[in-house]
């Protein structure tokens, strides 16, 4: 490949779902693939850490569906929400682990913000799954990384 191949940064990293890179990480095997994320990504001159908290905390690709059955992310963190699969098994342990790894991930890697994929129990950052309803509300990942400071945004806030 030739240097014009390789997008030039400004050495700042950015965590990015993996899945919004192209990568096939989603619960169903597929990817979100978004233009707009690298078109932003190669605008700012950033550097992507790709991740997948699900995958991190040790699940399988692809994998059960899973939604809030009640609260978020942060209802999740604080011990009075339940992240369930759509065969009803209790996620909790599972979603806090991959988000303790990306949050160790970021740490490692320099990160001080986040482009997370929306919707999503672990990444949605204004918006997840109760049930089949759509709610206000952010994804486990995205909750601990908003705790500890870090700036996190979806691919919808760069429409």
């Amino acid at each position: 490949m030739d240097k014009e191949e390789h997008p030039k940064t400004n050495g700042e990293t950015i965590l990015v779902s993996a899945c919004l890179l192209g990568l096939p990480t989603r619960f169903d095997g597929k990817s979100k693939h978004s233009q707009d994320v690298l078109d932003y990504l190669q605008r700012e001159k950033l550097t992507p850490i790709p991740v997948c908290p699900e995958q991190l905390a040790g699940m399988a690709t692809p994998r059960d569906k899973t939604f809030f059955q009640s609260g978020d992310g942060q209802a999740v963190l604080a011990g009075n929400g339940e992240a369930v699969s759509e065969n009803g098994r209790s996620m909790n342990a599972l979603f806090c682990r991959g988000a303790k790894m990306t949050l160790e991930i970021a740490r490692l890697s320099g990160c001080c913000r986040a482009l997370l994929k929306e919707g999503s129990p672990s990444c949605g950052v204004h918006r997840v799954y109760l049930g089949e309803d759509k709610v206000a509300g952010v994804g486990v990942t995205s909750a601990l990384l908003l705790n500890t400071g870090m700036d996190v945004i979806s691919e919808e806030d760069l429409k």
